[in-house]
């Protein structure tokens, strides 16, 4: 099993998991794009009994990004720690930036490639889906 260690920019909120990562996304939709200010954002997939924050849980704030989604971030620095479904209640999606260390992922691929910014051209061989895969949606 892999343990994992990340923390904000300011180093307030910090945390730890303890899984296998299977999932490795990079996000290209618009809310995902403005929240990190780039191209895409990064996220894993975690279960959430096996996330633990160990340090600023009182500097966390979240804000409802769509009907289904609320994003969670560091009130003192912004950093970005995480977003999650309500529709997928047992999972977190962890910012990739958030993590320290020479971490071990598997393949990436790009969701919402659809909505990606125009002036970013995606230039490696990873898969790409338009939306969300069905393998996502059916989990």
């Amino acid at each position: 099993m892999n343990k994992l260690n990340g923390n904000c920019e300011c180093k307030k909120v910090s945390f730890e998991i303890n899984q296998e990562i299977k999932y490795f996304s990079h996000c290209h939709c618009s809310q995902c794009r403005r929240s990190h200010g780039s191209a895409f954002a990064s996220f894993i997939e975690v279960e959430k009994s096996f996330f633990k924050y160990n340090s600023g849980v009182e500097n966390i704030k979240t804000y409802a990004s769509s009907k289904d989604c609320e994003r969670v971030f560091c009130e003192i620095c912004g950093s970005n720690i995480m977003f999650f479904n309500k529709n997928k209640s047992e999972k977190y999606y962890i910012s990739v930036g958030a993590l320290n260390g020479d971490i071990s992922l598997p393949q990436a691929h790009h969701v919402y490639v659809g909505s990606k910014a125009s002036w970013y051209e995606i230039d490696d061989n990873l898969k790409q889906h338009v939306t969300l895969p069905k393998s996502y949606k059916n989990e």
